[in-house]
């Protein structure tokens, strides 16, 4: 059975938004929301952003059966052992619902900018392995680095990528593979280098309500989005049920859901009913 998450950018939205966004996605069968996390929007830098660990927090304590991420928390913003208590924390105050999305750093603009680091691709993929190895020691009793309390139940960890790097790290460490929405071509090719780990990828949808103006949607859609090429995908409730029913057919479990109108409430609750409901029935 495909599980759908909302990603939601906590960009311009006030805290009060997020929630009633998380709230009506909650009620309308979603699985679970990710966040992402940087010091700037990235394209937007002069909007507000809110600092990626916090807002889940808050959103984890005001829903009740959502899972909490993130695509993806950025490695060298925290060392591995303040991640590896603020993962556990939200775990346990979360009744278990948290897992664990962490990057390399998408933007290394951003980490320079700050002082935080000037390291090339190799040396930042360098140390997020290092972080992905300290981290079972320190969530394992007994170990000399282990930060008790440990978590209970374990924290899913979630690796996206698809360069010869990423894939050993998926490998070796990931529940869940991330999979570019872009690279899906390659998913076959590259599903034997993802060991155990499950699949998963972000999708931008133009939805096109039952009460929509198609060309419209489209329209606002492309302009907003239209850079993402394969990203972004534009149709009905019908055509976006036949598309996420053939994606989950080649293998993908998980669909990370991105609405070119920023998730207007009305919208999760009918697509909720008329995709996620229908995609559920064509699965039985």
């Amino acid at each position: 059975m495909a599980q759908w998450y909302l990603f939601l950018p906590q960009i311009r939205f006030g805290m009060g938004e997020i929630v009633e966004r998380a709230l009506v996605a909650e009620d309308a069968g979603f699985d679970g929301i990710a966040f992402i996390d940087h010091l700037r929007a990235p394209g937007a830098e002069q909007q507000p952003l809110w600092e990626a660990m916090t807002v889940a927090t808050w959103v984890a304590a005001r829903t009740e059966r959502l899972r909490i991420g993130h695509l993806v928390l950025c490695d060298a913003l925290r060392h591995p052992a303040v991640l590896a208590k603020q993962a556990v924390t939200l775990q346990q105050a979360s009744g278990g619902r948290f897992e664990l999305g962490v990057g390399s750093g998408s933007v290394p603009e951003e980490l320079s900018r700050f002082g935080i680091g000037h390291e090339a691709g190799p040396a930042r993929t360098a140390r997020l392995e290092r972080t992905l190895s300290m981290l079972p020691r320190m969530w394992a009793d007994g170990d000399d680095l282990s930060l008790a309390p440990v978590p209970s139940p374990a924290i899913p960890i979630v690796i996206g990528g698809a360069g010869p790097a990423t894939m050993d790290l998926v490998r070796r460490y990931a529940d869940w593979w991330n999979l570019p929405v872009n690279r899906l071509d390659r998913l076959a090719a590259l599903r034997g280098s993802a060991g155990t780990a499950r699949v998963s990828t972000q999708q931008t949808v133009g939805f096109i309500g039952r009460d929509a103006d198609p060309d419209r949607v489209r329209e606002r859609s492309r302009r907003r989005f239209g850079y993402l090429a394969a990203g972004l995908v534009c149709g009905d409730a019908a055509e976006l049920t036949a598309h996420f029913i053939a994606l989950n057919r080649r293998g993908v479990e998980r669909f990370y859901v991105w609405f070119t109108d920023f998730a207007d409430p009305e919208t999760l609750a009918e697509f909720g009913r008329s995709v996620i409901g229908a995609t559920a029935f064509a699965q039985r």
